[in-house]
């Protein structure tokens, strides 16, 4: 008797090769492939997903994605519960890594899209973008140096600075377009070309360093002319070669250049990559980066960082009460207070529903304790109107972490402020607690 296509044990061996065909697709795919349920653990893996992920496995095993990416993306497992079959729930997102010995280490910059695949399922996609980011980073350096190079001397100015950042050379064109006079300003540093609060000697400092490390240091943003007036401009710091190749740059030159006729493009770039969608302040993505790229600084350079999350208090009730939309704008004017009350070199960030962080770089304990109290009395006494006239008040709590030296990095530091915040809540709300006392 022959077969029919119906009888199961044909179907059975059809599926068996149906899924050794796919088993060898998965193998062979250039790029990373990981199947994972709703927890993170590892159904499926490719080789080329293991290279990728070995990095981050030191001490471990590749067993569930999540904890594995947890130093680089803490909220995978959170954004990974939502989404219907087939709905993309990361898109592309770039995780930086340090890999290699500890003084050796490189930088490695992975592509992360993660799909749900059905109701348990999920597919993540991984790939190498290292050498892509490197190549767009050398794009932008080589447009910045062709357009100051074309650039005509009424929009740039060329200023001379020591090894430490102060102005040593003075030109005409600088002193036409800054309106600053040559005897007030040389050896005075840098940073005097910036409003208060836009930058830090530490921040100065540490573009030296990026400077001589990569060739530049490139930068956007408000600057200051002699009269008060704000100007958006760019800053390019580049060294000066000493006598001998190996020798240390026997100073830098600073190109400042007036671009605010570009400042919009620039910002409805920045506020489509980098800015939460709601509140206008930093993403995840962006607050991630700029908290590494702190301590970073902080290991070559001890100097104060302290880092404030706040939590608005009873916002289910808000919620709850008057509204999503309601609580949507507490939201939006809670960040408001935050945009208003902070330096420009400060980076607040929203990076959960109604949870909210700032870096607080050059900023020692008591610095940091006088923020985190003005933003708390300044909330308390705000308030938020609806259309119909009904008034809402809302307060936060807000746990503090200063960095010290013993902290291994931006997640044990966001832990600490988080645990601060949780004394908070449990203290009643409405007040600050520092993390360890």
């Amino acid at each position: 008797m022959s077969a029919h296509p119906s009888d199961p044990h044909i179907n059975a061996d059809v599926n068996a090769d149906e899924q050794q065909e796919l088993l060898q697709l998965l193998y062979a795919a250039p790029v990373g492939l990981v199947q994972t349920d709703d927890e993170g653990r590892i159904a499926l893996i490719n080789a080329a997903a293991a290279q990728l992920l070995l990095p981050l496995a030191v001490g471990a095993s590749l067993v569930n994605l999540f904890d594995l990416l947890v130093p680089v993306m803490p909220d995978l497992a959170l954004r990974a519960r939502s989404g219907a079959a087939g709905e993309l729930l990361v898109d592309g997102e770039a995780l930086v890594l340090r890999v290699g010995p500890e003084g050796r280490q490189r930088p490695l910059v992975l592509s992360l899209t993660l799909r749900r695949l059905q109701a348990r399922q999920l597919v993540a996609v991984l790939s190498d973008i290292t050498a892509q980011v490197e190549r767009e980073r050398r794009l932008r350096q080589s447009e910045a140096w062709l357009n100051a190079a074309l650039t005509g001397i009424h929009d740039h100015a060329a200023v001379g600075l020591d090894a430490e950042g102060r102005i040593a050379h003075w030109s005409e064109s600088a002193a036409r377009m800054t309106g600053f006079a040559r005897e007030t300003v040389l050896g005075r540093p840098a940073t005097i070309f910036h409003p208060g609060g836009a930058t830090t000697p530490e921040r100065l400092l540490d573009r030296l360093h990026e400077a001589r490390a990569d060739g530049w240091s490139m930068d956007e943003g408000w600057l200051l002319r002699a009269d008060g007036q704000r100007y958006w401009g760019s800053t390019m710091i580049v060294p000066i070669s000493g006598v001998g190749d190996g020798d240390p740059p026997a100073g830098f030159s600073l190109v400042l250049r007036d671009i605010s006729d570009r400042r919009d493009a620039h910002e409805q770039r920045r506020r489509a990559s980098e800015t939460d969608h709601l509140t206008g302040l930093a993403n995840r993505r962006v607050f991630f980066e700029a908290g590494r790229r702190e301590i970073e600084r902080f290991r070559r350079a001890p100097r104060p960082l302290a880092l404030l999350v706040l939590d608005a208090d009873h916002f289910k009730r808000i919620n709850d009460q008057h509204g999503h939309a309601a609580g949507d704008a507490v939201l939006r004017q809670l960040a408001g207070v935050m945009l208003r009350s902070l330096r420009q070199v400060d980076v607040p960030a929203r990076i959960g529903g109604e949870e909210f962080a700032v870096l607080l770089p050059s900023t020692g304990l008591e610095g940091a304790r006088l923020v985190a109290e003005r933003l708390r009395r300044a909330m308390a006494a705000d308030t938020v109107t609806r259309a119909d006239g009904t008034v809402i008040r809302y307060t936060v709590s807000i746990g503090l972490a200063p960095m010290q030296a013993g902290i291994a990095g931006l997640e044990e530091l966001l832990e600490r402020a988080d645990r601060a915040l949780y004394a908070a809540k449990a203290a009643g709300r409405d007040r600050l607690v520092v993390d360890g006392e």
